[in-house]
């Protein structure tokens, strides 16, 4: 064959698998997750195969917070929505109903086996108020994975349905088969469980039809939802992210489980880093600026002995500033937590200024966020608590 005519029929035969269409390169669900500890999960689940947008940037409190139109426009766009849910950011959650209807809502709080604590609204509970929930020095309460060898005698432990424990009262925690010797007061139960609970430190799935003995406060059925701050919520959290992402790209489904189960091993080591850090100083008297870490408080027995804000949106009235003073005068009080999110001047105005202060950000505000976020935020946590509390 002549090379020109060769060639002629090279350039054809290009020229014709130029124009012939491609096969859509597989994409990666669109997913939004509503908060940076939230995000941190949901990118390390992803991660290889693509990245979640983040909603409210680092820093910016949930709640009471409005949407720019930048932000409703890219909850509109998203196939997925993740976000903690039970009242966290009631913004959020009414935008994502409005604006994507269409999407999936993965409510991290309503996953079955998570944690749940009641909210504490008093100025005073642990060790400086009789009888409430978290204050009791014993321990952890946690929701634990089977094998991990904690021995939890912790005060609103929640428990999984069938795990063949003897309840006698008290209210055990973790998965079935993980030999814990739980000793805590206030069961967390599945719902349909019928239980009355007038212990301690109830930890309640919503909907169980158990009393809680609430304090009106605003978050959905009086349940704390800072659940991120449990290092058990978030293993089972992974898990639950990862059959969702695979439901919407099956391509992908042994890349996410894969991921999370190396997720739920970093928490497990970021765990263990931070229980290192907070021993030394666990039983020294703190308090939080509002309600926010019960869960963190639970994990590492840690308790606080109370919260200057009784909400994120008001100030402490006078009566709650003498009830802390009061109350916090004989405790060794060593340090007050502040929050980046808001306003904490009047911290030392309430308690004085030989109290140390410190800043205690449940939300991460500086950490970048991204796969390693949620184990760092651990960590980070633990270093704020145990530099302020040794006095170091």
């Amino acid at each position: 064959m002549p090379r020109s005519r060769l060639a002629a029929l090279c350039i054809v035969s290009l020229a014709t698998s130029a124009a012939l269409p491609l096969p859509a390169a597989a994409e990666s669900p669109k997913v939004i997750a509503d908060i940076a500890p939230v995000h941190g999960l949901v990118a390390r689940v992803m991660e290889g195969v693509g990245t979640p947008d983040l909603l409210l940037e680092p820093g910016v409190s949930p709640h009471g917070v409005s949407l720019r139109p930048s932000q409703a426009r890219a909850l509109s766009e998203a196939d997925l929505v993740i976000g903690v849910g039970m009242g966290l950011a009631p913004a959020v959650e009414e935008a994502a109903e409005a604006l994507a209807p269409g999407a999936v809502k993965l409510e991290l709080m309503e996953v079955p086996g998570t944690l749940h604590l009641g909210m504490r609204e008093e100025a005073l509970f642990g060790g400086a108020a009789h009888g409430h929930s978290h204050g009791d020095d014993h321990g952890h309460g946690e929701a634990e994975h089977a094998g991990d060898g904690h021995d939890d005698h912790g005060h609103g432990e929640a428990e999984h349905a069938g795990d063949g424990h003897d309840d006698k009262g008290h209210g055990e925690t973790g998965h079935a088969g993980d030999g814990h010797d739980d000793h805590g007061h206030g069961e967390a139960e599945h719902a349909g469980d019928g239980h009355d609970d007038h212990g301690h430190g109830e930890a309640e799935h919503a909907g169980d039809g158990h009393d809680d003995h609430g304090h009106g406060h605003d978050h959905a059925g009086g349940v704390d939802p800072h659940g991120w701050l449990s290092p058990a919520n978030a293993a089972v959290w992974a898990g639950a992210i990862a059959a969702e992402l695979s439901a919407a790209d099956p391509a992908n489904a042994a890349l996410y489980a894969a991921n999370a189960e190396a997720a739920v091993a970093e928490i497990a080591a970021a765990r263990a880093e931070a229980e290192a850090l907070l021993a030394p100083v666990r039983g020294q008297g703190y308090v939080v600026f509002h309600d926010a870490y019960g869960y963190f408080e639970e994990a590492f027995g840690i308790p606080a002995l109370g919260a200057v804000a009784a909400s994120d949106a008001t100030d402490p009235s006078a009566g709650r500033a003498q009830d802390l003073r009061d109350g916090l005068a004989e405790v060794g009080l060593v340090c007050a937590f502040i929050e980046p999110q808001f306003n904490g001047a009047i911290v030392p105005a309430i308690l004085g200024d030989a109290v140390r202060v410190a800043i205690l950000d449940p939300l991460g505000s500086d950490i970048a966020p991204g796969p390693g976020f949620y184990p760092e935020l651990l960590r980070s946590m633990a270093r704020a608590m145990s530099d302020c509390l040794s006095g170091a």
